[in-house]
């Protein structure tokens, strides 16, 4: 596929208000004091992450955290989620760091997608950079695959059929088209950015028409509310066709992959470096 090195194909946006900032900030605070953890890394999901968010879109904040010790030595598992009630525009939860590195195992696209996201909130460096390091060692491009190819397939069915659809909804199969592409055509996970996807996956001459089309329907997304809607694109429609065809014409098949020691060491010694002032010998509370 054609690499521009300048500038990007689809024009692209990551609005991030600094009020809402320190919204996000103080309740990632509020959480930690409150459930007794430390968040590791925190980010922007869906659409400001991947760069085409309505002025009404909300703020989906995702994150990572590590129990005290006690959490993790119990015969019967605590819960791995902390969700927040959604409040105004803010959509807070997370996952517990055992949780985040099982799906890491499986090469889950969520979690993927965050640990590639441009807006990062909160970050420990040292455990973030040996965890992404694992995301890569362990990438299975055919479970990424088969994730991005189905998700597209099951949004074109559902959503793409009438002839007055949402704006949102081309881009929810174009964005898991692109990424199944990338799966087929570069090495490594595909990364969140839309505009990124469709640097390294189009042709900046050959797809010059689409290119347009969907430019064109990303300055109208990005200007119009969550709900708006417009008659087909038939350009993309065409497109969306054709890459469909493909990937049920020629599947990705499963390579093997590295085994998954280094998630259990990654884990060991996280927990023990939050939990500097208790001794791993110690019992937990019951």
């Amino acid at each position: 596929m054609h690499k521009t090195e300048s500038k990007e194909l689809l024009c692209s946006a990551h609005p991030v208000e600094p009020h809402m900032r320190a919204q996000i900030l103080g309740a990632l605070q509020t959480i930690e004091a409150t459930h007794g953890v430390t968040v590791l890394f925190a980010c922007e999901s869906g659409s400001r992450g991947w760069g085409f968010a309505s002025p009404d879109s909300d703020y989906d904040v995702r994150f990572i955290y590590v129990h005290r010790l006690p959490w993790y030595l119990t015969v019967s598992p605590g819960r791995d989620v902390i969700e927040l009630p959604i409040s105004g525009d803010l959509d807070v939860n997370g996952w517990d760091l055992r949780k985040a590195l099982g799906l890491l195992r499986e090469s889950n696209p969520t979690l993927l997608e965050w640990l590639g996201t441009p807006i990062v909130y909160r970050e420990e460096a040292e455990t973030m950079v040996r965890l992404r390091a694992l995301a890569t060692q362990l990438f299975s491009k055919a479970k990424g695959w088969h994730h991005y190819a189905s998700m597209a397939k099951k949004n074109f069915r559902e959503h793409l059929q009438a002839d007055e659809v949402r704006y949102k909804k081309y881009l929810y199969v174009l964005r898991p088209l692109l990424a199944a592409r990338w799966i087929r055509t570069q090495p490594g996970v595909p990364p969140m950015r839309f505009a990124e996807l469709a640097q390294h996956t189009l042709h900046a001459e050959r797809d010059a028409a689409l290119i347009a089309e969907i430019n064109a329907l990303l300055e109208v997304k990005m200007r119009a509310g969550e709900a708006a809607t417009s008659p087909r694109w038939l350009g993309i429609h065409a497109f969306i066709e054709a890459e469909l065809a493909r990937n049920a014409a020629e599947p990705v098949q499963a390579l093997p992959v590295h085994g998954s020691a280094a998630l259990d060491a990654l884990l060991y010694d996280t927990v023990l470096q939050y939990n500097a002032s208790v001794a791993p010998t110690q019992k937990a509370s019951v």
